[in-house]
């Protein structure tokens, strides 16, 4: 056999150009199901978990504290729907998203939405941000309380910003981890 027949020859093992169609439809098989298995991965850990009756209990008999150090109870927001929001300064999807719920809040309070702020950050960081961006709505401070009510309330690794929809009646209607868009907010005043 010559030096070309030899490199012309598929080696041993390989199956000739069907052996290679195999290997690739295999190794696209492999990525497509790690590629399949990573995003319902990142889409269990990133999506709301549901709330026990207990933690939507424990939210309403909360108090936190009001910007100007009064405690600010969590129960006299019942009764018609809140659009609560943990957020916090050194967040940029927070802030990015804090002019939109200061806009959706503006246009329904009239028609009794209720939205506040419920800030996992320092009093005086607060502050200084509302100085620069100030907000119509309330604002509270959580506190290391309030990140374990994120977490109680469906949002398991804490993200922000986290968003919870609660009707009059005081159950949770709707909940987001990350920014809320307008169309979540239209989407969300229609459903109640």
């Amino acid at each position: 056999m010559t030096v070309s027949e030899q490199a012309a020859k598929p080696p041993v093992g390989s199956g000739g150009a069907a052996g290679g169609s195999r290997r690739q439809w295999l190794t696209l098989g492999v990525a497509g199901a790690a590629a399949a298995a990573g995003a319902g991965l990142a889409w269990w850990r990133f999506s709301p978990r549901s709330a026990d009756a207990q933690a939507v209990d424990q939210f309403w008999a909360s108090e936190f504290e009001g910007l100007d150090g009064a405690p600010m109870g969590m129960a006299v927001f019942r009764g018609r729907p809140l659009l609560l929001n943990f957020w916090a300064t050194w967040c940029p999807p927070c802030v990015q998203e804090l002019p939109r719920l200061n806009a959706f809040h503006e246009a329904h309070k009239g028609d009794g939405w209720q939205v506040l702020g419920l800030a996992i950050d320092q009093l005086a960081s607060v502050r200084k941000f509302l100085q620069r961006a100030p907000l119509a709505f309330p604002v509270a401070l959580g506190g290391v309380s309030g990140l374990t009510l994120v977490r109680d309330l469906g949002n398991p690794n804490g993200g922000l910003p986290f968003s919870v929809l609660f009707a009059a009646n005081g159950a949770i209607a709707q909940r987001k981890i990350g920014e809320l868009s307008s169309d979540d907010l239209q989407q969300w005043r229609a459903s109640l």
